[in-house]
């Protein structure tokens, strides 16, 4: 009987696996991270900007009815815009890490900060918490074309 040769030596790919592997799996994970908590920080910022948007907005309707009539001009009243928009982030509770409403006769300008724990990079040392702001502006408009 004729001995069939091996096409590989015994012994030459030994542990190739567990060698890809080690080196492997710390880039899925950070790929994973990136993609996981990447889209949570684009989300964070989006929520950022919708909670100052709301409370610019909120700000911005609380005009002075006398002095809209008196010239015809809509004019806020600067200390119940700045407490209407400060009320209305009140109300997100803990999501808002801190914020800041400033106003005037013209405009109502409201900054939502956020604090974002990352769910899988915040296992990797230097990756921690990190912050999201947005800031946004409303001003009064009466009148317009529509109904």
């Amino acid at each position: 009987m004729r001995r069939l040769r091996r096409a590989f030596p015994a012994g030459d790919d030994r542990g190739t696996i567990a060698m890809y592997t080690v080196l492997f799996t710390p880039i899925v994970l950070m790929l994973a991270g990136l993609l996981v908590d990447g889209g949570l920080a684009i989300h964070a910022r989006q929520r950022a900007a919708d909670m100052a948007e709301q409370a610019a907005r909120a700000g911005a309707n609380q005009i002075d009815t006398d002095a809209l009539r008196a010239t015809g001009r809509p004019v806020l009243d600067p200390g119940r815009a700045r407490a209407a928009a400060c009320d209305l982030l009140g109300a997100f509770g803990t999501q808002v890490t801190a914020s800041r409403c400033d106003a005037d006769q013209e405009q109502v300008t409201v900054s939502v900060e956020i604090t974002v724990k990352p769910q899988i990079l915040g296992i990797v040392p230097g990756f921690g918490s990190f912050t999201l702001t947005s800031t946004e502006t409303a001003r009064p408009v009466t009148g317009g074309n529509g109904p």
